[in-house]
C-alpha cells in the first residue's frame, strides 16, 4: 500500500514538475506584449549576452530596417516578431530626445502610413506587412513620441495592434484583418495644457480570448475589454482620469482574476469578468505612465510628474477604497510605500527579490521588493537619458538609454555594471527577450543580439 502511495505522489510529482517546466519553456519562449510574460521584463531559461556592439556587428545575429518612426516595442511568438511603425510623408520627420522640457507638439500634418511587420525570428526576413490606415494623423506627438507607440499583443491566434486616434485592428498571425474598431480621437497630451498634444501610448493586453484597453485621455477616459474573434464589447467603464499613457495589467489569484490599471485620481482593479470595481485609491504622479507589475503578491504601481513620485506596494488582496491618509505610508492594504523617488516614464523591474527603479535621468534605486527597504543607490549612464523600461535576464539587467546604450548590471544587492554596448542609434523602445536572444529596437533598425 505505502509502494503504491509513494508511486502515485512521485507519478503526480512529475507532472507537475513537466508542466512548470513547459510553462517556463514557453514563457522564456514567447514575449507577447509589453515587457512580455504577465508585463514583467523577465525572460529565463537561456544564457544571454552582456557584451555586443551593433557598429562593429559583434554579436549581433541579424539586423533588419524598419521604416518611419515607431516606438512601440517588439513581440515575439514562436518564430515571429511583430512591430509597428507610422511612416510619415515628411521625409526626415523629426525627432529631439534627451533632457529637456519643451511641451511643444511636432507640427507634421502630412499624410502617414500606420504600418504593422511581421518578420522571422532567426533571420529578420520580413514575413509581411500590412498598412492598418493612411491619412493625416488626429492628434499631434511630442517630438520625444511618435504615432506607433503601443505595443502590440498577440496569443498565437490573434494579433491586437493599436494605433490611438487610428483605431484597433485585430489581425490573425498570418496578417489577415480580422476586425477594426474606431475608438474615437485619444488625445493623451499634457491636460493642463490641452492644445500640447502628446499622442497616446497605452498598448492592449490579451487575456482569455479578450483584448483589454485603458483610454486615459483629455475627454471621455475609459477602459473597454472586446472579444478578440468579432471586436463585439463585453463591457467598458467609463474613468474619472486626467491623460495618462499607462498599459494595464492583469492579476490572476484564487479569489479571482483582475485588470490592474495605473492612474492620477483612479489608480485601481477591475473585475476582468464584469467591469466591477474591485479596489482604488488616488495620488501620485499627474501623467502616470509606468505599467502595474504583480509579484511577491504584491502589485507594484509608480508615477512621477508633478509635485508628487510615490512607488505604492500594493496587496493583492485590497478591497475598497484604499487611499493613504496624508501622513501614512502603509495600511490594511498597502504593504509599504515611498512618497517621493518613483519614475515618469519607467515600469519598475523586479527580478530577484528587488525592485529596479530607474528615473529619465539614470538613477537607480535597488529597494527590498518585499519590504521596500532601499539597498543601494547609483548613477547609470554619464548624463544619458532613459525612456525604455528595464528588463532582465540570466541574473543580468538591461537598460536602454535614449542615446543608444545598452547598460548591463549585474542583479543582486551591490551595484555593478558589467557592460556598456553601443547600438548606433536612438533606443526609446523597451526590449524583448526569447530564448536568449535579445531584440532591440532603435530609430531605424531591429537587431537581434545574442551570444551563440
Amino acid at each position: 500500500m505505502k509502494t503504491k502511495i509513494l508511486f502515485l505522489f512521485i507519478f503526480f510529482f512529475s507532472i507537475f514538475t513537466l508542466s512548470c517546466q513547459s510553462r517556463q519553456t514557453v514563457e522564456a519562449a514567447d514575449w507577447p506584449q509589453f515587457r512580455g510574460p504577465h508585463a514583467s521584463g523577465i525572460s529565463e531559461g537561456y544564457s544571454i549576452p552582456a557584451e555586443w556592439n551593433a557598429k562593429t556587428s559583434q554579436n549581433i545575429k541579424w539586423k533588419a530596417a524598419i521604416p518611419g518612426l515607431g516606438f512601440s516595442s517588439p513581440i515575439v511568438w514562436e518564430d515571429r516578431i511583430f512591430v509597428t511603425t507610422a511612416v510619415s510623408g515628411k521625409e526626415n520627420p523629426e525627432l529631439k530626445v534627451g533632457l529637456y522640457g519643451s511641451i511643444d507638439p511636432v507640427d507634421d500634418q502630412s499624410v502617414h502610413q500606420w504600418k504593422v511587420f511581421c518578420l522571422n525570428k532567426n533571420t529578420g526576413k520580413i514575413l509581411w506587412e500590412q498598412t492598418a490606415h493612411t491619412g493625416v494623423p488626429k492628434v499631434k506627438r511630442h517630438p520625444k513620441s511618435t504615432h506607433a507607440n503601443c505595443t502590440p499583443a498577440a496569443d498565437g491566434k490573434y494579433l491586437a495592434v493599436f494605433f490611438g486616434s487610428e483605431g484597433l485592428y485585430c489581425y490573425d498571425m498570418d496578417g489577415k484583418l480580422i476586425w477594426k474598431k474606431d475608438l474615437g480621437i485619444l488625445d493623451a497630451g499634457f491636460f493642463r495644457v490641452p492644445e500640447a498634444q502628446w499622442e497616446f501610448a497605452s498598448s492592449p493586453v490579451i487575456h482569455e480570448g479578450t483584448v483589454i484597453v485603458q483610454c486615459d485621455v483629455q475627454k471621455n477616459s475609459f477602459i473597454a475589454v472586446y472579444d478578440l474573434a468579432d471586436g463585439k464589447e463585453k463591457w467598458h467603464e467609463p474613468r474619472d482620469e486626467y491623460p495618462g499613457w499607462s498599459t494595464p495589467a492583469i492579476l490572476k489569484t484564487a479569489a479571482g482574476t483582475q485588470v490592474i490599471v495605473n492612474g492620477f485620481k483612479h489608480i485601481g482593479g477591475y473585475d476582468f469578468y464584469s467591469g466591477k470595481e474591485i479596489w482604488k485609491m488616488s495620488g501620485g504622479g499627474d501623467i502616470p505612465v509606468p505599467t502595474p507589475v504583480i509579484a511577491h503578491d504584491l502589485i507594484y504601481l509608480n508615477s512621477a510628474h508633478g509635485r508628487m513620485s510615490p512607488i505604492y506596494a500594493v496587496k493583492t488582496t485590497a478591497k475598497g477604497d484604499i487611499t493613504l491618509k496624508n501622513d501614512e505610508t502603509s495600511n490594511e492594504h498597502i504593504a509599504w510605500s515611498i512618497k517621493r523617488g518613483g519614475a515618469y516614464m519607467h515600469t519598475p523591474l523586479i527580478y530577484g527579490g528587488y525592485l529596479h527603479n530607474l528615473r529619465g535621468n539614470g538613477s537607480l534605486t535597488c529597494f527590498d521588493a518585499k519590504s521596500g527597504e532601499k539597498i543601494y543607490k547609483e548613477s547609470v549612464g554619464d548624463m544619458d537619458s532613459f525612456s525604455a523600461s528595464g528588463v532582465a535576464a540570466d541574473g543580468k539587467l538591461y537598460f536602454s538609454s535614449e542615446s543608444g546604450k545598452v547598460y548591463v548590471i549585474k542583479a543582486g544587492k551591490e551595484f555593478k555594471l558589467l557592460n556598456t554596448n553601443d547600438m548606433d542609434g536612438i533606443c526609446m523602445a523597451t526590449p524583448a527577450i526569447s530564448k536568449g536572444v535579445l531584440y532591440i529596437r532603435t530609430e531605424h533598425y531591429l537587431y537581434a543580439v545574442t551570444g551563440n
